[in-house]
């Protein structure tokens, strides 16, 4: 190994505000010049361990401190925090929360204006790296207006700026659309190589973040050190699985397949990979004997959507453009589309929250343009994309419980029915926490609980798995299927994930500068590049391998495998 940046030493780390340690024992070296990976379940540690590195912890975060953390040799609980900032930078994955300037020009200068740069130099530098980030044109630009991906690169800029050896990224994918997503892991890799930059990367989408580079991959499970492994070793163990973590889609289908792994030569991204032929033709003849079952929705209109455009006050162009399409009772459909396509505006329009400037919405066969907020809210379910702008309480029982009470459930109901909610959403061991102690991810589920609870008719959720690993994700999304074929409960999921979009929805509709581009099957959108291009989509690997097969079309070998996973297909 290259000389240690980082060095955890028996390192056991507990908040003042939990019980039990959240990292145990920890000891691990990362060199210089490295870009290594962490990857583990929601509340893990993985997200501790990069507070650890950066002194956050502890700094700011209080509480139990056992062993030792280096950066650069020093320790870093001896470092003054402002110090330790020239040494290492982190990019947040909630970038709104990072921004600090009025413009993109005075957020990238922030820190040079902390060290009294002089002014000239400091405009030269800003124009030097908002060049290197493709963020020239955007100077004068709000941060708060730009693109997933643009902020992103913005908070990367203003870290870099002040030339950090080591860079910590905090689930850069969690927000940003496929397209997009893989855009930044190359640029992360791309900044890594040319800057000879030492990379963290924390993340639960273990797939994308394999175009990178990566060195190693450390996994954190219940705050241990479950591997520190190359990608190639970890990909042939079965450490994934048993941490609950999701293995790259073409692997899990050659394991299916029974396929030995060790007769391919190398393992990483599927881009990445050389699959031999043998490999190909066990997954083709694995294919053959799949049947398929197609999910059949209710005739019934729940919700139709016609002729609608809208436009947000202080914008020059419209939200949404003549949008039209209808939704059946009983269906599961994914609304997808670039960072800015309207299809978080179609969610309030369908809430209630904002109203279509032409146009209208009926719900059950009833125009919503007289209907107050709360009488749709009777019907219509509405899960934010960012917890923070939805929770109110201070513990996770108490958020859960309130839209009981505010309609008047009687006390044993409410204690019933959030407990059982919060099992079903993995939450109910912290039930009693204060909801500031959780992860991000977890924050999310309580979002979803506290809508759950309500049983709503209709049921939209704005990207329910970003934050979210493999166990929760799976878990949240089978209750999100067992309402929908139990119940008829409608479904819409506003998301990014396109393995989500195949394995749990039927139908898509496909968003782009406020116009509704297609309405299709998912197992169709692939083949269509034009569409793809614009909605800044990519196929999954569970596509790229459909591609390679000899026998069988990729489109239906899509399908077959989803309704495989889904328990309906026969092998």
């Amino acid at each position: 190994m290259k000389t240690a940046k980082i060095e955890f030493e028996h390192f056991t780390f507990r908040y003042d505000s939990q019980a039990e340690p959240n990292l145990r024992d920890i000891s691990f070296q990362i060199g210089e010049g490295e870009t290594v990976l962490i990857v583990g379940p929601s509340g893990s540690g993985k997200s501790t361990i990069g507070k650890a590195i950066n002194g956050q912890i502890p700094h700011r975060f209080r509480g139990e401190y056992i062993g030792e953390v280096q950066v650069n040799g020093q320790l870093v609980k001896d470092i003054d925090i402002a110090n330790l900032s020239l040494m290492v930078g982190t990019v947040l994955q909630d970038s709104d929360g990072q921004f600090v300037g009025l413009t993109v020009a005075e957020d990238i200068a922030f820190a040079l204006e902390n060290d009294a740069i002089p002014q000239k130099e400091m405009h030269q530098r800003v124009g030097e790296w908002a060049k290197i980030l493709e963020l020239d044109l955007l100077l004068n630009n709000r941060p708060q207006d730009l693109s997933g991906g643009q902020k992103q690169r913005v908070s990367i800029c203003g870290v870099m700026i002040n030339e950090v050896p080591i860079l910590i990224f905090d689930e850069p994918l969690a927000n940003l659309d496929p397209k997009t997503g893989q855009e930044m892991i190359l640029l992360i890799n791309q900044l890594s190589q040319r800057l000879r930059l030492t990379t963290i990367i924390i993340e639960h989408r273990l797939e994308e973040c394999l175009l990178a580079d990566i060195d190693r991959v450390l996994v954190i499970s219940e705050g241990k050190l479950k591997a520190n492994l190359g990608v190639d070793a970890l990909l042939r163990s079965s450490i994934l699985e048993e941490t609950g973590l999701r293995l790259p889609l073409y692997l899990d289908v050659l394991k299916k397949t029974g396929f030995p792994l060790e007769n391919i030569p190398h393992l990483n991204a599927y881009e990445k990979t050389a699959l031999p032929d043998e490999a190909i033709q066990a997954v083709d003849q694995w294919a053959q004997g799949l049947d398929l079952v197609m999910n059949v929705p209710d005739n019934a209109f729940i919700c139709e959507v016609v002729d609608v455009s809208f436009k947000y006050i202080r914008q020059l162009t419209p939200s949404l453009r003549a949008v039209d399409f209808s939704i059946r009772r009983g269906e599961m459909v994914s609304i997808v589309g670039t960072n800015g396509a309207g299809k978080s505006t179609i969610a309030k329009l369908l809430c209630g929250f904002e109203r279509p400037e032409s146009g209208h919405i009926k719900i059950n066969g009833q125009n919503i343009a007289s209907l107050s907020i709360k009488e749709i809210a009777d019907t219509v379910g509405y899960v934010m994309q960012n917890p923070n702008a939805m929770i109110s309480k201070i513990t996770v029982y108490e958020e859960v419980a309130l839209g009981l009470l505010n309609r008047n459930v009687s006390e044993q109901d409410i204690q019933e029915k959030v407990a059982e909610t919060l099992k079903i959403c993995g939450l109910y061991e912290f039930r009693n926490w204060p909801i500031s102690a959780l992860s991000y991810g977890q924050k999310r589920r309580v979002s979803i609980a506290a809508v759950l609870v309500l049983d709503p008719e209709i049921l939209i959720l704005d990207e329910p798995t970003a934050g979210q690993d493999y166990q929760h994700y799976t878990e949240m999304m089978e209750f999100l299927r067992y309402l929908n074929e139990s119940f008829k409960t409608t479904i819409l999921m506003i998301t990014h994930d396109m393995h989500l979009m195949q394995e749990y929805t039927d139908r898509v509709l496909v968003f782009d500068a406020g116009r509704l581009i297609a309405d299709t099957k998912p197992r169709d959108l692939f083949n269509e590049q034009d569409i793809l291009e614009h909605a800044h989509l990519v196929p999954t690997s569970l596509y790229q391998l459909g591609e390679a097969l000899p026998n069988t079309q990729a489109d239906d070998f899509l399908e077959q495998f989803i309704a495989y996973e889904r328990g309906r297909g026969i092998e």
